[in-house]
């Protein structure tokens, strides 16, 4: 987050709830652990898809991002999302992808994925 500017300093994972002091908040897709994407079955997703609507609908953020072109796809039925801003909304939500940032994702360097947040960050 502090790469891409959205906080000024790294937070520790126990600071996480500062977040919301920056007008951020962080949830999961699907509410269990997993080591690997793969690990998740698409009734999984698209059942954590639905809930994140309600959430999104609850409470009305300006973005959501999700994390993972592949969990995105399959969590909202969109084949052929890419990374980044996406056409679909969810009310006033706008929603944007962002790549996994998993070390098994190792196309995306840590400066790659700090660019990719701050894209986001910039249209925010």
């Amino acid at each position: 987050m502090q790469l891409s500017g959205f906080t000024p300093r790294q937070l520790r994972p126990d600071e996480q709830r500062e977040l919301l002091d920056y007008g951020l908040g962080i949830t999961n897709v699907v509410d269990r652990p997993s080591a690997k994407a793969a690990e998740l079955t698409r009734a999984e997703l698209v059942a954590g898809g639905e809930n994140l609507v309600r959430k999104v609908l609850e409470y009305e953020p300006e973005w959501l991002a999700v994390l993972g072109v592949t969990a995105y796809r399959d969590a909202f039925t969109e084949r052929t999302a890419a990374v980044g801003k996406q056409d679909r909304t969810i009310g006033t939500t706008r929603v944007w992808v962002l790549p996994n940032p998993s070390g098994l994702n190792a196309h995306y360097t840590l400066p790659k994925l700090g660019e990719a947040f701050a894209e986001l960050q910039r249209v925010s």
